[in-house]
């Protein structure tokens, strides 16, 4: 891709989250596109939102899991960018209309104290970095076909990445821990909707430590010049697949003793 299509693709990514209505493929159109092209993009994204005024508040980390690994067919994670308009309050409910295929998945949240970055960075320096972590739910959303309607081909983790690694919107819970308080690898979560549940899990699905995925985004975000500032928030990637969250649905993501999460859909 050029950096005229790279541009393009931002601008009409963008579109889509004001007008709600899916693009096409990027992966189709450009079949030769590859990681760097995929970050390009999210790249366009994040300088036209700067301009529009709003302020990055951290970072989200996906594909941490084995299985969503295996179904895209690729063995690294991805990221992507948080924005101050992202936030909602523990329990608040979505506007009707804010999204165009709203999903949430269940994660541990981490909040730093101290700016981290470089290539070489290690578990320990995430942990001293940390100021506390909590429970959480990110709520997905896809400017972008999830199938083309054609060929029937599934959008692929270039799609999934220029899309802002389809994040869409974060919901902390309002208990705060020290890093060390728990053993992130089994803080889990119950994850229901209307009552039902539909997916739990254990933080050991995130790339086998929750902290290594944070190690991960440092170290990958060193290859593009950034680096994590004191204050933004991380999502380290989801140990649940994601829940469909048609209008009127409830979400009450129950971590036990680590916290609880709620949001709703009007």
């Amino acid at each position: 891709m050029t950096p005229e299509d790279h541009a393009r693709a931002a601008a009409d990514l963008l579109a889509a989250e004001k007008t709600r209505e899916q693009i096409g493929l990027l992966s189709k159109h450009h079949p030769a596109m590859g990681m760097d092209d995929a970050y390009e993009v999210q790249n366009a994204i994040y300088r036209a939102k700067l301009d529009e005024g709003r302020k990055v508040i951290g970072w989200k980390i996906g594909l941490t899991s084995k299985a969503m690994q295996y179904a895209l067919n690729i063995d690294i994670p991805d990221s992507g960018i948080l924005f101050d308009d992202m936030l909602f309050e523990n329990g608040a409910t979505v506007p009707a209309g804010r999204f165009i295929q709203p999903r949430i998945e269940a994660e541990i949240a981490f909040v730093m104290k101290d700016a981290i970055g470089g290539e070489s960075v290690t578990r320990e320096d995430v942990i001293a970095a940390t100021d506390y972590v909590a429970p959480s739910i990110e709520i997905l959303d896809t400017r972008i076909q999830r199938v083309d309607p054609e060929t029937g081909a599934a959008r692929t983790v270039f799609d999934t990445i220029s899309d802002n690694a389809a994040n869409a919107g974060i919901v902390l819970g309002a208990e705060r821990h020290a890093i060390d308080a728990f053993d992130l690898r089994w803080v889990g979560a119950i994850t229901s909707r209307n009552g039902e549940v539909e997916e739990t899990g254990l933080g050991a699905g995130v790339l086998n430590d929750p902290v290594e995925s944070v190690v991960w985004l440092a170290r990958r975000m060193a290859q593009y010049g950034q680096s994590i500032e004191p204050g933004q928030i991380i999502l380290s990637g989801s140990f649940i697949r994601p829940v469909e969250c048609p209008s009127g649905t409830d979400i009450h993501a129950d971590f036990g003793a680590f916290g609880s999460v709620d949001v709703r859909f009007a």
